[in-house]
Order: structure tokens, then C-alpha cells, then sequence
């Protein structure tokens, strides 16, 4: 993960530096703000590689206004489809072959990367956006007409859920989990392209995208619901708008059953609460965590871990504060 933040630039030098830099020569665009507005200005991103030359960006920077010319497609060809989730406050997109938009908080939109476009936020809180860049020749849908993809918001509610756990689960996956983080970033493109027409959702293709990004968003809802020690394959399925079956299917091609999954998360997030609050009694843990008992919360951690939950807190406090 590289992370940068104007914040180590001088703050005379800062709009150029993001302009020249960052703008122009990290993502390919011209930045443009009025000088006399350029003194308070500041940004940040930060840039995952996941493999396969796709990159996750999270960006926020205070207002100005961001062009991808021709003579910028030129400059710095990319041939990828992006995929960009509004975080703030809504941005617009213009100088498209159609109409101009608005892209609201919380929203998806696509293009393709050489196209040209204007774009700028609507609020006074400036950009916050993520953008996943997934390079045209490690999509194994094919078909010209990605090469001709505005940017346009989503248009097909149904789809934001699924985007929306699948982008979550990518921004938390860990380093070494390539092959999940893989199949996220297939599952996104390929939900674009259901967006746009070009995939269908019932081929084979459109089918996997569909049960990736599901079983994302089923993870996202046992994390929710956690603390209720009654979890059960039935609520999840029921939120989730499908079958009982079918949600264990969706877990039948993952390493994880759905009990299993369950354990795992209620697991990992009484070594957080440990961590974090290291006087509160293991017994307020066990069941913050959704354990129906302690005697059960003791059993599965020593299964899990080779040792009592005691001990790991203790393990913990001999380390000290850096362990975290």
C-alpha cells in the first residue's frame, strides 16, 4: 500500500506539486484550480496494486476541477475500465458525447479510461472517491465495446449492494490474500459490464460476478449481526433475498462454510476487543462477540488457537503496546 498526503510539500508548492506529480503523472489528468484559491489546498490517496496491473486508489482532496483530454489519453494511455465509488459529498462528470451527470454520495459509476471527461465535486467538501482500474487485457469478457465506455453512473439499483460489499471486502483484504482479491476485482468488472449490457447476467461470466459479489455482501451481513448470539443461516439468507440453500451454496465455493465463517469473524473480533480494551472482563467479550456461553467461547478459541483467551491477553500485555 503507498500512501501520500500534501502534507509533505511545502504549502506554496502544494496544488503544483498534486498538478505536476500526482495529477498529471500518477493518474494522467490536468488538475486546475484558481491561484488564488491554491494556499488551503489538499489531497491525499492512497494506491493498493492488486495483481494483474488493477489498482485500488482511495482519493480526497479539497475542490478543484480535473479534465482527461485527448492530449492527456495521449500522453498517458491506460485501455481499463474503472469503476468509481463516490464517498463524499457528489461529484459531476461533463464534455461527454452525452449528457452531462451527477454522481451522488454512496453511488457507482464506469468509463472507460480513454475517453475524454470534466469532472468536479458538487460539494464544498471536495473529492472522496475510490477508483479501481482494471486493465482491458486481464478481463476475460472481450468485446469492443468496452473500449466505448463514457462515464455514466449506474442506473440498476440492485447492483449498488453488491458493489458496494464487493469494494468493501476488497479494501479489507489482506496483502497476501491474491487469489480472493482476484476474484473481487473479476467480480466488479464484470458486474460493470452487466450494468452496461455488455455481459449478460445469466451467462457463465455474469453468473460467477453474481455469486462473488454475494457471498461478499453475505459476509458483510454476518460481520453486522455478529453480536446476535441467534445468527442464523435463515436471517442472512432472508436479507440477502435468496434461499437458505442457495446461501450455502454461495459458500460451498468459498474456504469457508457459513458456520465456520461465523466462528472465524466472532473469533478474530474477541482478539480485537482484547486487544483494544485490555481491562474489560473476557466474559463481556464472549458475549459482545455473539458466543452463547463462555464456557463455548472458551472452547473454541483453545480449539483455534492452542490456548485460552486468558493467556492471549496476557501474551499481549507482556509484548505491549507495539503488538498492535
Amino acid at each position: 500500500m503507498y500512501r501520500w498526503c500534501t502534507d509533505e510539500v511545502e504549502p506554496h508548492d502544494r496544488f503544483d506539486y498534486w498538478r505536476e506529480v500526482r495529477s498529471k503523472g500518477l493518474f494522467g489528468v490536468t488538475a486546475e484550480l484558481e491561484r488564488e484559491q491554491r494556499a488551503n489546498f489538499f489531497g491525499e490517496f492512497s494506491l493498493r496494486q492488486l495483481g494483474g496491473g488493477a489498482g485500488l486508489v482511495e482519493l480526497k482532496a479539497s475542490p478543484y476541477t480535473v479534465e482527461r483530454s485527448i492530449s492527456d489519453i495521449a500522453y498517458a494511455p491506460g485501455d481499463a475500465i474503472c469503476v468509481y465509488q463516490q464517498l463524499g459529498s457528489g461529484g459531476w462528470f461533463g464534455g461527454l458525447r452525452s449528457s452531462d451527470f451527477a454522481i451522488a454520495n454512496g453511488s457507482f459509476a464506469t468509463s472507460h479510461t480513454d475517453l475524454p471527461y470534466r469532472t468536479a465535486p458538487l460539494g464544498a467538501g471536495g473529492f472522496h472517491l475510490r477508483i479501481l482500474k482494471i486493465p482491458l487485457g486481464t478481463i476475460p469478457a472481450q468485446d469492443k465495446r468496452m473500449r466505448e465506455l463514457a462515464p455514466r453512473t449506474f442506473g440498476d439499483p440492485t447492483l449498488a449492494p453488491l458493489l458496494g460489499a464487493c469494494f468493501a471486502e476488497l479494501g479489507e483484504a489482506s496483502t497476501d490474500s491474491g487469489a480472493d482479491a482476484t476474484s473481487l476485482v473479476q467480480a466488479l468488472a464484470h458486474l460493470a459490464l452487466i450494468e452496461r449490457g455488455i455481459v449478460r447476467p445469466g451467462s457463465r461470466r455474469g453468473q460467477a460476478a453474481l455469486r462473488t459479489a454475494r457471498l461478499s455482501q453475505a459476509r458483510r451481513l454476518i460481520a453486522r449481526h455478529l453480536q446476535n448470539p441467534d445468527l442464523a443461516p435463515s436471517m442472512v439468507a432472508d436479507e440477502l433475498g435468496v434461499s437458505v440453500r442457495h446461501l450455502h451454496m454461495l459458500f460451498e465455493s468459498a474456504a469457508k462454510s457459513f458456520s465456520q465463517t461465523v466462528t472465524d469473524e466472532r473469533l478474530k473480533q474477541s482478539r480485537r476487543l482484547m486487544r483494544e480494551a485490555p481491562e474489560r472482563l473476557i466474559a463481556d467479550i464472549a458475549a459482545a462477540c455473539g458466543f452463547e456461553s463462555l464456557a463455548t467461547y472458551y472452547r473454541v478459541f483453545n480449539a483455534a488457537y492452542g490456548m485460552a483467551p486468558g493467556d492471549f491477553r496476557s501474551d499481549f500485555r507482556a509484548q505491549g503496546p507495539d503488538s498492535r
